[in-house]
């Protein structure tokens, strides 16, 4: 099977411009990931782009397929996985149109199939910092070399959907201090961890969430719009990091299951 080194969850606009191509179907143990995976090339590397929400964004966020994703990844050989996303912002001074590079994660899902290690051999994944720190650190360089608006750290707060939150969710979230709102990051984030991959997330501002005062509740139609138009400054800040993540993985991601299971 065609490989890949470089994971990229998205839409087609993030691979729909490279010249060069191929689709490939992988089968999981856990079903069909959310689409076919479009192949290419970026700086040298080969890239894997699946788009979570499906090619015609037919799964909302709490029936995409994450473990068949994370696992199609894998078996593509692919060793570091992008996860660009639309977030809304819980903080006035993360603004729509600011990209924000989290380190931390806030699990508020309650219905999806969130690990691999159902048994029989007991495993529990050290998940203290969910975010590739070496990939981290990438993306914030070559994001402010390039000037993308962009913060260094954040707390994404993952809540289950399709719906939006209610204002007194949102003031509760706001009010921890937490930065950021999604509604895909977990277990997308967690399963990559399982699988001893590194991963990072980039989430692109598109709103504030209705939790910050004086604003107006946020849209559907508000968050496309913003995506849409900050969709080249993504697609900049994506070929700018892929030619320049390490080839090398001696990060704790890789080896994120030694001394994690039980075993008699």
């Amino acid at each position: 099977m065609t490989g890949a080194d470089i994971g990229v969850f998205g839409g087609s606009g993030f691979y729909s411009f490279l010249d060069d191509t191929e689709t490939v179907e992988v089968e999981t143990p856990y079903g069909s990931p959310s689409a076919a995976v479009t192949i290419g090339e970026v700086g040298g590397k080969r890239v894997a782009f699946l788009p979570r929400h499906g090619s015609r964004h037919e799964y909302p966020p709490h029936r995409i397929t994450y473990r068949a994703n994370l696992w199609a990844m894998k078996e593509l050989g692919v060793g570091r996985v992008l996860g660009p996303n639309a977030c809304g912002s819980l903080q006035a001074h993360v603004k729509p149109g600011d990209f924000v590079i989290c380190d931390q994660l806030v699990d508020r899902t309650r219905d999806r199939p969130n690990t691999y290690y159902d048994g029989p051999v007991t495993t529990h994944i050290s998940f203290a910092d969910p975010y590739c720190d070496v990939m981290r650190e990438t993306i914030v360089e070559r994001g402010r070399e390039i000037d993308i608006p962009i913060h260094d750290r954040g707390t994404v707060v993952v809540i289950e959907g399709p719906r939006f939150s209610t204002r007194a969710e949102s003031a509760w979230f706001a009010s921890a201090g937490w930065e950021v709102i999604n509604m895909t990051q977990y277990p997308e984030a967690l399963l990559a961890r399982e699988l001893e991959l590194c991963y990072a997330n980039i989430s692109l501002i598109t709103d504030y969430d209705v939790g910050v005062e004086g604003v107006p509740p946020v849209t559907h139609e508000e968050v496309v719009r913003v995506f849409t138009e900050n969709n080249e400054k993504l697609r900049d800040l994506l070929f700018a990091v892929i030619p320049a993540l390490p080839a090398a993985r001696d990060c704790a991601c890789a080896t994120a299951l030694t001394g994690a299971r039980f075993e008699v």
